[in-house]
């Protein structure tokens, strides 16, 4: 799916060789500030390598659009943006953002169920609590229904149980829809737990793990 070849940034990140599988869950380890969130940020071409290139499904990330690209490969960021409004909303903007037709009603409260918000559509989002926005956010990424996710330490800044919900339920989601999941874990046990493959990201090298 992904082909890195002799890619570089800066001096932050050298990638000789690295292919990231379709329908797979791969999880990125390493310690903070090894390039981890840049590895990620280079696939959904929210930044361009200096040198060498990364292809999807083939095509060179330059020459894909990078809108179209976004509605694929979709990433989730360590901090989500909760936007001023009711849950609804906020599930519905990153369908408008793309340009997608709006569900009905009955999808947005399935959707609910599916990341375990016993809430309303019709609440506050801005009065949830830090992990209940994590999930709402979560929500409006499966709403989008991308080809790819990207999340980056989606759960870093929860307690140890509403982390691991959190995780399980977009790997859960991935393999349920055969989508592929490429996540930024903290957690190495997590990692092992969850992860088909294991990259670890170390002074600026990537190497896979034996899993």
């Amino acid at each position: 799916m992904f082909t890195f070849t002799n890619v570089c940034y800066k001096d932050i990140l050298s990638v000789p060789h690295l292919i990231i599988h379709e329908k797979e869950i791969t999880c990125i380890v390493g310690e903070s500030g090894s390039g981890k969130t840049t590895l990620l940020r280079l696939l959904n071409h929210l930044i361009s390598p200096d040198k060498g290139s990364i292809t999807f499904h083939g095509e060179n990330l330059l020459f894909l659009d990078p809108v179209a690209l976004r509605r694929r490969v979709v990433m989730l960021p360590q901090t989500p943006v909760i936007f001023q409004g009711s849950l609804q909303d906020n599930l519905a903007i990153g369908l408008r953002f793309s340009q997608q037709p709006l569900p009905a009603e009955s999808v947005f409260k399935e959707v609910l169920q599916r990341v375990k918000l016993d809430k309303t559509l019709g609440e506050d989002a801005e009065k949830l609590s830090g992990g209940e926005k994590q999930r709402l956010a979560l929500g409006r990424i499966l709403l989008m229904e991308p080809e790819v996710l990207l999340l980056d330490e989606p759960s870093s800044a929860l307690d140890d149980a509403t982390e691991s919900l959190i995780m399980k339920i977009f790997v859960d989601y991935a393999k349920e829809q055969n989508k592929t999941l490429i996540m930024i874990t903290h957690s190495k046990a997590l990692a092992t737990d969850f992860g088909d493959r294991i990259l670890e990201v170390k002074g600026g090298n990537v190497y896979e793990w034996d899993h």
